[in-house]
């Protein structure tokens, strides 16, 4: 009886604690892609907490049967729990999705 009674404690505890309010998030900058359809573009952001995207492609061997986007780019965000920014470079093309960054493992 004890048990349920501390364990009804905690919970009306945890449901009393305020909630964490996250900062709002803005759209700082923003490099829209002039090109919408298959082919070369370039478009980027980046928003008020540090967190950004920039990302280009183009078309490889365009109008065969061996057509493919090549896309290259980064982005970075940042943790909320401990307010570090991790960044992320990668390239996308006919052998995949490669991304480098300090804090990825290598395999």
């Amino acid at each position: 009886m004890k048990t349920i009674i501390v364990f009804a404690a905690l919970v009306a505890i945890a449901l009393a604690a305020p909630a964490v309010q996250q900062p709002q998030v803005e759209l700082v900058q923003e490099t829209p892609s002039d090109n919408i359809g298959l082919g070369n573009y370039n478009y980027g952001f980046q928003l008020s907490d540090g967190s950004f995207k920039q990302e280009t492609a183009e078309l490889v061997n365009g109008g065969t049967d061996g057509q493919f986007l090549k896309v290259q780019g980064s982005y970075s965000f940042v943790d909320p729990a401990t307010n570090v920014a991790y960044t992320v470079k990668y390239v996308a093309d006919e052998n995949g999705f490669h991304p480098e960054g300090e804090h990825l493992g290598r395999v």
